[in-house]
């Protein structure tokens, strides 16, 4: 990419490159900070983010464990006749949140109390685990929130830095080299021009010294 700006060296465009170059300069300091709010948004995130699966790890364990169990006991039969007909768990809401100008779901999860269950072949490890399943849907769906607000605030992130870097070592310094030379340019006619005014007095001097003595 070349170093200077295609245009013509003028006084106009050299003051309207120095207004474009504060503008750029100024959305340079706003992407920067920018950038480092959502930065330190991302470290607080990625923190709450890690333990946050470790939970869900940890109930996935227990979830599946108690299921097990439920499973030896009941048979794949009789659970699947015990969960017949039974209401959802847990409710779900999804809202929109804005958050330094990026976009992510909200997820709001609440547990409805268990339904009871009046078979006579039910054993107490299948509403322990109905119970630890709602739990860890609750919490899947708080880490899938999580995830995709942690995701879209790095893209943010990132996308923001390449901004930043194009107009701290591309965009500005093109500007800059191109009105100095538009400087320099204007700087060497400015010195030709006064080269010519002082070569025209010179000659003007000796015709009015000429048309004196001729006098």
């Amino acid at each position: 990419m070349k170093s200077r700006l295609r245009v013509r060296p003028t006084k106009s465009t050299l003051l309207s490159l120095r207004r474009q170059v504060v503008a750029l300069q100024h959305g340079h300091d706003l992407l920067e900070r920018k950038r480092e709010l959502l930065t330190r948004l991302v470290h607080q995130r990625l923190q709450s983010y890690r333990e946050l699966r470790l939970r869900v790890k940890t109930a996935f364990q227990g979830a599946y464990h108690w299921l097990t169990i439920a499973h030896m006991r009941m048979g794949s039969t009789q659970l699947r006749q015990a969960v017949l007909g039974l209401a959802p768990a847990v409710s779900v809401h999804i809202l929109p949140r804005s958050s330094i100008g990026v976009e992510y779901p909200t997820v709001s999860v609440e547990s409805t109390p268990l339904q009871p269950v009046g078979l006579m072949w039910t054993d107490a490890s299948f509403d322990e685990a109905r119970q630890r399943m709602t739990d860890l849907a609750v919490l899947l769906a708080q880490l899938g929130e999580a995830e995709t607000a942690l995701w879209r605030l790095l893209t943010e992130q990132r996308k923001t830095q390449k901004r930043v870097n194009a107009l701290k070592y591309n965009v500005i310094p093109r500007y800059q080299a191109t009105i100095r030379h538009i400087e320099s340019v204007l700087s060497e006619e400015e010195r030709d021009t006064l080269f010519q005014l002082k070569v025209m007095r010179g000659q003007l001097e000796a015709v009015e010294g000429y048309q004196d003595i001729a006098g």
